[in-house]
């Protein structure tokens, strides 16, 4: 979900407020009903209010791509294969539909059902969908241009990397006067070449002479280098491979290291509060009851008595640690820890809000990195210290462990607090 997109809209009330804003209507008449009714239906409902007929000659196609986004996935790798089949689509086309330039309400429906997953890609993964990185920031661009079709409200922006080209310095043709001159200092060289070779001519019986003169102490000079170059030789193999060696240790080290730092150590699940109530003897802690998918609710402390109500965190999504050691916080059991963001200064805190969609108890994943959670983290070797300094928020409020997106089967983990800690 974006930076700018609104937690409370679903996938069919973007849809159905980015239309409104495509056809110029008031998205109020219809959020109400998107609940109720398929997108095929909205598009109907909103279509017939705008006075206008579908996209001319193309209803199948607009159909078609009404499917697209009504049965886009949720899992990470059906979503990104979806994103590959529509990148093939837009090889040889600049919109959905028409081969035209100016977007439809094929586009307007695509791009705000495919948005909040583009918008948690990873940088490698955007790489290798150039065609829909192009088509999405076009959509931005013509949104940008028209005033009817201002989504900043709805959609956070995309940055598309665009590539640079260098052109190539074109080397003039040369003159007739400097082909000539060049013809001549030709012909120059090639007479010198020839005076040089008859002198030499007269001065090899010399030099034949001095070569046997100097014969005898070369040979002994050479003997003496050879000795003292193999010495030499020697003495490098065994510099090389002591260096060898003292690589392969720092290299072993990096990697032992790089494990005590992998957050696959965690177990970061997606959590619903049940309840929450202040604590009963610390003005600055919570209890929540959370549900993560098991048979009984955990109890959790937290830290946000003076950031959040107990109100406002009943029934809300949260992203908590499932796998730290239980214990008691002044005499209240907890069994897990909540993942907060916060600005600078620490006046500002909210727990992480995973997307729309995400079920409570699936685990929060990261692309490209693999690894099995330990079953309980061990408080001696200090983990989530280590761990935790590299969990962020980036420029979208998008939360992130080394700047890789905090994935759900419905999107990216978000904050409204951009490039906060989180802890």
């Amino acid at each position: 979900m974006g930076a700018n997109e609104s937690p409370n809209l679903t996938k069919k009330q973007l849809i159905a407020s980015s239309l409104c804003k495509h056809f110029s209507l008031d998205p109020k008449d219809f959020l109400g009903d998107s609940a109720e009714n398929d997108i095929k239906t909205l598009y109907s409902n909103i279509l017939q209010s705008s006075g206008k007929d579908s996209f001319p000659g193309h209803k199948d196609e607009v159909m078609k791509w009404i499917d697209f986004a009504e049965s886009f996935p949720t899992d990470s790798k059906e979503c990104f294969d979806a994103l590959n089949k529509l990148n093939e689509d837009l090889a040889t086309i600049s919109v959905l539909l028409d081969n035209g330039l100016s977007p439809t309400e094929a586009d307007v429906i695509v791009f705000s059902a495919i948005h909040s997953f583009v918008m948690g890609l990873p940088n490698s993964d955007c790489e290798k969908l150039p065609r829909v990185m192009r088509w999405m920031d076009y959509i931005q661009m013509s949104a940008d241009s028209e005033n009817k079709e201002d989504f900043g409200e709805l959609f956070g922006k995309i940055l598309v990397k665009k590539p640079f080209f260098d052109a190539p310095l074109v080397k003039p043709p040369a003159k007739a006067g400097a082909d000539s001159n060049a013809k001549k200092t030709a012909e120059s060289t090639k007479s010198a070449n020839k005076s040089e070779a008859d002198s030499s001519g007269k001065t090899s019986d010399a030099a034949k002479k001095a070569t046997g003169e100097k014969g005898a102490t070369q040979e002994k000079k050479k003997s003496v280098e050879t000795e003292a170059v193999a010495k030499d030789k020697k003495k490098k193999a065994t510099g090389d491979k002591e260096a060898t060696q003292e690589k392969k240790k720092s290299e072993t080290e990096a990697v032992e290291k790089d494990k005590e730092l992998s957050v696959s150590l965690l177990n970061i699940q997606v959590g619903l509060i049940r309840k929450a109530w202040k604590h009963p003897s610390a003005d600055s802690l919570l209890v929540e009851e959370i549900d993560v998918g098991e048979a009984k609710l955990r109890q959790v402390v937290s830290g946000l008595a003076k950031f959040c109500n107990p109100d406002e965190l009943t029934n809300r999504r949260v992203v908590l640690i499932t796998n730290v050691k239980p214990g008691k916080l002044r005499d209240v059991m907890s069994e897990g820890l909540v993942l907060c963001a916060s600005n600078e200064d620490h006046t500002i805190v909210e727990p992480l809000l995973p997307p729309e969609g995400a079920k409570p108890g699936e685990r929060i994943s990261f692309s490209g990195i693999d690894g099995k959670p330990e079953d309980v983290l061990n408080p001696k070797k200090k983990q989530l210290d280590k761990i935790t300094p590299n969990l962020f928020t980036d420029d979208k409020g998008v939360a992130t462990f080394k700047g890789i997106p905090f994935m759900t089967s419905a999107g990216p983990c978000m904050s409204s607090i951009p490039r906060a800690t989180i802890k």
